[in-house]
């Protein structure tokens, strides 16, 4: 078993018998123990009663954080023409076609995001094994295969989140950076959890939302009352 650093061991005592808390008070804990040089991100990790599996079961969508993520997101956009003048005015930091599949393929991935137009989908279909895996391929119901190219790459790069349930019904983001103040932190949190309680899918059946987790890069986990995080 590997051997605890000072500073998590120090997380850990600290955050000891606090659980199941508010998110306020898991912001607190988490900013008031933050040692780390950097600016971390903050993350929430969601155990649903899903079995992503199961088409009926999948939890996917995405959510305008209010505050942004605080994150620099690189996107790249799939257009031709026209489109493409579009998305580099956008902001786009990547635009291309077969020319941007070559150098996927040639494993130089160097974007958070990929947005196509509808035309281009035949093309960014032979990178789904490369683009699924690392939840970058473009899907209409996130808003990131559409005509509308200029305000897909705005909402990417103002603070839009993605999710997907992994294999062990698990959703997770960051939402936000330890330097955020903690209303706005909290605004955040409320608003991805908010998000996923609306993704419910229409196969879940008993508990949705199991457990949620609150944290920071170098901190650990702090559990939040389900209950008092959505509101019930």
């Amino acid at each position: 078993m590997a051997k605890l650093g000072k500073r998590m061991k120090a997380a850990r005592e600290a955050f000891a018998g606090k659980e199941n808390v508010t998110v306020e008070e898991a912001v607190a804990l988490i900013k008031a123990n933050a040692s780390a040089k950097f600016d971390e991100t903050v993350e929430v990790a969601m155990n649903l009663g899903v079995d992503p599996r199961h088409a009926d079961q999948m939890v996917r969508g995405v959510v305008g954080l209010p505050n942004g993520t605080g994150k620099d997101v690189r996107v790249a956009v799939f257009a031709r023409g026209p489109k493409a003048d579009e998305a580099k005015e956008a902001g786009a930091d990547i635009v291309g076609a077969e020319d941007l599949m070559e150098t996927i393929q040639g494993g130089k991935i160097e974007f958070d995001r990929c947005i196509a137009t509808p035309d281009m989908m035949p093309i960014v279909g032979r990178l789904g094994k490369v683009l699924g895996p690392r939840n970058l391929m473009p899907n209409p119901k996130v808003g990131t295969v559409t005509m509308d190219v200029a305000e897909a790459v705005k909402s990417a790069k103002g603070g839009q989140v993605q999710f997907k349930a992994e294999k062990a019904g698990i959703v997770h983001a960051g939402v936000g950076k330890l330097s955020f103040d903690e209303a706005k932190l909290v605004e955040n949190i409320r608003a991805f959890i908010d998000a996923v309680a609306k993704a419910k899918p229409a196969g879940a059946k008993g508990s949705y939302m199991k457990k949620i987790a609150v944290s920071s890069t170098m901190s650990p986990g702090v559990s939040v009352d389900v209950d008092s995080a959505t509101g019930n």
